[in-house]
């Protein structure tokens, strides 16, 4: 085990998964925001738009998404997200795309995580903000909206805890990340079990103090009824 560790930068690789998980834990909250709005919207036709996204993502497999970013986005759709001139460009490529596909999919959870905090979120509330003028917007910024938050903290936890396991399948796109790096070792080294306990370990490290976190932020942050 200490010789995979001197030969191999199994640091390098779990640094990836991280700089993966962050970024497309950002985006998925900024779009799964937006969608989850769009589900909770008087209007008929952002409604209808929101429940197709969620139910389309949440039933396409996440593989499919990240290799159709690559084959079809960048590959037959010419779309960069770097500079093509650029040595590293298809690592660039293949990282940005992999976040963005993280990102649209784990979207579709964080909507339903937040509708179902704005489903906690007694209907009086909302009628008395209607009641003193707020518009729609201003009252989902100002009432529904941080008490959903709240409400959906142990499911939004379990969301990330999610999407650092699932940042696995960037590898399918050669992605530079903690499963490739277990792959390539599989391969050329012996003694598999070793490489299985590091890589596990790993992900126990990423993910057991997030779980911790998420239960205790839960718990301090509910709203009291």
């Amino acid at each position: 085990m200490g010789d995979i560790l001197s030969q191999y930068d199994v640091l390098a690789a779990f640094r990836m998964t991280v700089y993966l998980a962050f970024f497309s834990a950002i985006g998925s909250l900024v779009i799964g925001t937006v969608v989850a709005i769009m589900r909770v919207s008087p209007v008929r036709v952002l409604q209808v738009m929101g429940a197709a996204y969620v139910n389309l993502i949440r039933n396409t497999p996440l593989t499919l998404i990240v290799v159709f970013s690559i084959l079809g986005a960048l590959y037959i759709l010419g779309i960069n997200l770097t500079d093509p001139t650029s040595p590293t460009s298809i690592k660039d490529n293949a990282i940005r795309w992999a976040i963005v596909a993280l990102s649209v999919y784990h979207a579709a959870f964080v909507c339903e995580a937040l509708r179902s905090g704005v489903n906690t979120v007694p209907t009086g509330q909302a009628e008395a903000a209607r009641s003193i003028g707020l518009t729609f917007g201003q009252s989902l910024r100002t009432v529904i909206l941080p008490q959903a938050f709240r409400g959906a903290i142990a499911p939004l936890g379990s969301t990330l805890i999610a999407l650092i396991k699932n940042t696995t399948v960037a590898a399918a796109i050669g992605v530079a990340e903690a499963a490739l790096l277990m792959n390539e070792i599989v391969e050329n080294e012996t003694g598999t079990l070793g490489v299985f306990l590091i890589f596990a370990l790993g992900f126990v490290i990423l993910t057991l103090p997030l779980g911790v976190l998420f239960t205790s932020l839960s718990r301090r942050l509910a709203v009291k009824r």
